[in-house]
């Protein structure tokens, strides 16, 4: 029975990003698996890393929950959507105050970094409104799932991360957001095995 945490990043629960989690997530249950789910726009904490690495803010109970899901889990499916070539500000800002050196990372005494979040698979799943795989492949290389795959998650230990993208969606009808729900359950299909 493989443990797998969803993370949805968009603020707006009522968004597309939400209903292909949902898709995923009952996909996975119905194989068997055991999914936790961490929506960070619902979650109560400070998005803003008010002093840096210099000084140790308190996790909120919220933020130290989302870790553990996290540690919990043997495999990581993010989803997100693209804005300004990144993520949103609040997914963001929870990696800024959550991924902290001793808790997803740490530095040894020559000061090379070690992934604390070994032993995990991931997944990315991407949506835009407005930019094809193309454009963002070709024109813009790929920027979010460069932050997000390789400057964080491969960066704290994650490996085997599959990347799927999902867009333009302002080029999509009601049935392509049906066909795209349902692609999840193949997703989570895949992942489960």
């Amino acid at each position: 029975m493989k443990k797998i945490v969803v993370i949805n990043g968009h603020p707006n629960k009522e968004s597309f990003n939400s209903a292909i989690a949902h898709s995923y997530i009952n996909s996975a249950l119905s194989l068997g698996s055991q999914v936790r789910y961490i929506a960070i726009g619902e979650l109560d904490f400070n998005p803003n890393l008010q002093f840096g690495y210099q000084q140790r803010m308190e996790l909120e109970p919220e933020l130290v929950k989302a870790l553990e899901d996290i540690q919990w889990s043997e495999h990581q499916v993010w989803i997100h959507p693209v804005w300004w070539l990144g993520m949103p500000a609040i997914m963001k800002g929870f990696f800024d105050r959550a991924f902290l050196p001793g808790i997803t990372f740490k530095h040894n005494k020559e000061g090379e970094s070690e992934g604390l979040l070994k032993g995990k698979t991931g997944r990315i799943i991407t949506t835009a409104g407005d930019l094809s795989i193309e454009e963002y492949e070709e024109i813009y290389k790929s920027s979010g799932l460069v932050q997000l795959k390789k400057g964080i998650l491969e960066y704290c230990g994650v490996s085997s991360i599959q990347s799927d993208f999902i867009g333009p969606l302002c080029e999509l009808d009601e049935e392509d957001r049906k066909e795209w729900i349902e692609e999840m359950k193949n997703l989570a299909s895949l992942d489960v095995i």
